[in-house]
Order: C-alpha cells, then structure tokens, then sequence
C-alpha cells in the first residue's frame, strides 16, 4: 500500500431540513388548522481514529466529504428525518489543521477516538410552530439552517516510542531490520527508505516502537533532497537514536549536519533526549573506532555508543539504553506526547533549484514557489512578512535604533555547549 501522510479535503455538514406548510382538513372535524411539521437536523462530520491504518491514501483520489442534509418536514405534525452521518476514518495520530496549516483543529492519538468535527445544521420549523391565538392559520415556515464547510489538512504523525535519524546510508534500515519483525528495503545507495516505516523492538520482557524515516542530507530544510517532511514522525517521540556512518571520513560533520537541520525544523526536536550510535563498527579498525569516537564525544558532550547493525555487536546495549530512557519519560509523562503543528511547505518545481542566496521564496498567499528566475517578489511583500515573524503591528515602525538591534542580534540556539545526562544520553537546548 502506498503510503501518504498528508492531504487536503474539503469538508461540509449537511443542511437542516425545511419545514412544511400544511392545514388538516378532515370531514366531520370541526377545527382543522396548521400542522406543517419541521424539518429534519442535517448530518454531522465525525473524524475517527481507527486502528491498523498507517496512510492517508484514501483521502488521495478523493478530497470531499459532505454529509446528508436533513428531511423536509410534513403535515400531520411529522418531523423530517436527521440526515446521515459522514465519518472519516483516519490512522492513529492524525492531525487536522486549518487550510494554512497553522492551527491544530484536532489530534487524534488514540484508537477508537471520535471527534464531531462540523455539526449539521438545525432543521427548519414548520407552521404549526408559529400558530398563535392571534394568527390562527400561518403560512410562515424556516427553510432550515445551512451546515458548516471548511478546507482542512489531514496530517499523520506516526505515533513510535523512539525516532531514528541520519545521513543516507547511515545504516537506520539494516538497524530496524536486525532489532525488528520489520523488512524495509535495504541496498547500498541513497534514498532507499523513501516511506517511514515503524517496527516493535522486544528488549527483555519490555516493548517500545521504533520509527524509521528517510535519510536527511544538508539543506533539506530548503527542500533538498527528499526535504524534511518526513521529520513530523518523530516529532512524537521520546527519544532519538542519532545514528553515524562510521566509514565517513568526517563523522563530526556528519553529526553537526542532522543537528542543525532539525533545529531548523524547529518543533522541539533539537530538544528531545538523543542517543548518538557510531554505526558499522565492523568496517572499522580499533583505532579508527577510538579515534572517531573521541572526536564526536567532544563535539556533542555526551557519550557515544559504538554498534553494528550487520554483526550485531552493540546493538543490545543500544536498545537496553533507548528503553531506560523511554520507561522514564512514561513514567513522568503517561499521555502521548504532544506533537506542534509544523508547516508544510511543497517542494519546488521539477528541476528548478533553490538558489543559495535565498531568492526564491514560498507565497502563502499564491500557494507556490516564486522568485529566482521566474521572477522576484517585490520588497514590500519581504518586509512585510519579516514584520509579522518578528510579531510587530503593521503600523508600528522601526526606528533607527531598533534597525541596528534586530541586525546586531545573533538568532538563539547558536551558543556551543550541552549537558551530561548520567544515562549517556544529551539534551539539547533543555
């Protein structure tokens, strides 16, 4: 089955139903009078966390979902019937956000969970309602009140215990495979995972669940290389295994390069505890293992743990390590945790590059990539955003002073330096 983790769909209640005009005449009854019953309530849309999905691929080839509008109401006092339901079954951690993608409207994080999300409109009254000792035959009805519709995005974030993050060909698949019943697809070139893929990992008598996600590589926060959209999976997690390719040449730059794209992502995921895993210790010599493992301990202050996903060497203890961490955080923190609304941006065209300089730009409002060649937003509109990011009024201007505070300010989060955990694990940013 494919998988889909995100898609936008148009959703609508159902209307009320109108109330009807009616008068009972029967023979041999000597008052009649208005009996116009009401109309029927219109039907709801209910989303629904079901188990055993993992993919939004049904909401792929179709985007509207409209509930049933309400019965018409009829005489003889009877009332219209309530329009159906409509309910959309949707995998365990799906968020509903607003058409912009800014607002979380619903997080659904436990199977069986209903939520009404847009509630059908009331039905109409017929004229039996307005009968009054004054006006003893009304004509007047309501044709019932229209339903709620709304644009939203249907977002999935994979609900696992621990996240695995590095380079290509880091070695995060052969490690799902060798600790998990999961098969992903396993080969010697990049990109191979292009899907998330999750796993149960038995350590002793304890479970947790492991996700899996595609390789990162320097500029996916731009767009390059698969992006990072696939960064929400773990964005639930209470831990991540940062895993390195110990054959690179350069495994500081290998571990810098994941840190700084997931704190341009932001979503507290620089934050989040980290195990950091020297990976293919097989292919390496001891002093190579020695000297590579010294170098990322004092680049990112916390232990490394040396492992080999093929062999299997390590692997263990690299688990035991994940599970201490995960059984402490349960302990303080029961609920699933809390994952934020992160923005989804497309990438841009088919063989269109992002320029280094930053020219091409994302239009919220054209809902494309502008700029670069194709053509240059004006300076107003820069301005104008660089406002509302750093949260000032659109009247409020700049003065000279403050001009030269916002260009001397250097961005939070630049400052070196983390704390030892006694478990060997490192937060960043706490």
């Amino acid at each position: 089955m494919k998988f889909l983790d995100q898609a936008k769909v148009f959703l609508k209640s159902g209307d009320g139903g109108p109330g009807a005009v009616a008068f009972r005449r029967e023979k041999f009854i000597e008052f009649g009078g208005p009996d116009g019953g009401d109309g029927g309530r219109g039907g709801d849309v209910i989303i629904e966390a079901a188990d055993g999905l993992n993919t939004l691929i049904d909401y792929r080839y179709k985007q509207h979902f409209k509930a049933q509008r309400g019965h018409h109401g009829m005489g003889s006092n009877r009332n219209g019937a309530r329009g159906e339901d409509v309910v959309l079954r949707v995998p365990v951690g799906t968020q509903i956000l607003d058409e912009n993608q800014e607002t979380v409207l619903c997080d659904l994080t436990e199977a069986g969970q209903r939520r009404v999300f847009l509630r059908g409109g009331d039905g109409g009254h017929g004229n039996a309602h307005f009968k009054t000792p004054t006006n003893r035959a009304p004509r007047k009805f309501h044709p019932g009140w229209p339903g709620q519709e709304q644009w939203v995005w249907l977002r999935l974030k994979l609900i696992a215990d621990a996240g695995l993050l590095g380079l290509p060909n880091a070695g995060k698949s052969t490690f799902l495979a060798a600790t998990t019943a999961a098969k992903p697809k396993i080969a010697d070139y990049p990109f191979t995972t292009l899907a998330p893929n999750l796993g149960v990992v038995r350590a002793g008598d304890e479970e947790f669940v492991i996700a899996d996600i595609p390789g990162l590589i320097e500029g996916a926060h731009e767009g390059h290389g698969l992006g990072d959209r696939f960064l929400g999976h773990v964005e639930r997690s209470r831990i991540l295994l940062h895993l390195i390719d110990g054959t690179a040449d350069d495994v500081v730059a290998s571990y810098r390069t994941i840190r700084n794209e997931l704190e341009a992502y932001g979503g507290n995921l620089a934050d989040k505890p980290e195990v950091i895993g020297l990976n293919k210790s097989d292919a390496l010599l001891d002093e190579e293992i020695e000297e590579k493992k010294k170098a990322l301990e004092e680049a990112s202050g916390a232990e490394v743990m040396v492992l080999s996903g093929v062999t299997g060497d390590g692997v263990k203890q690299v688990l035991y390590r994940l599970l201490t961490v995960i059984k402490d955080s349960k302990a303080e923190d029961p609920e699933v945790i809390n994952a934020p609304a992160t923005r989804s941006i497309p990438r841009p065209p088919v063989g269109q590059k992002l320029p280094d300089d930053g020219e091409m730009q994302w239009d919220d409002e054209t809902g494309e990539w502008v700029g670069g060649e194709d053509g240059d937003l004006e300076d107003e509109d820069f301005e104008e955003d660089d406002l509302e990011e750093d949260g000032l009024e659109e009247d409020e201007e700049l003065d000279g002073d403050s001009e030269e505070a916002l260009d001397g300010e250097e961005p939070e989060g630049e400052e070196d330096g983390s704390d030892d955990d006694t478990d060997g694990t490192s937060r960043h940013g706490a």
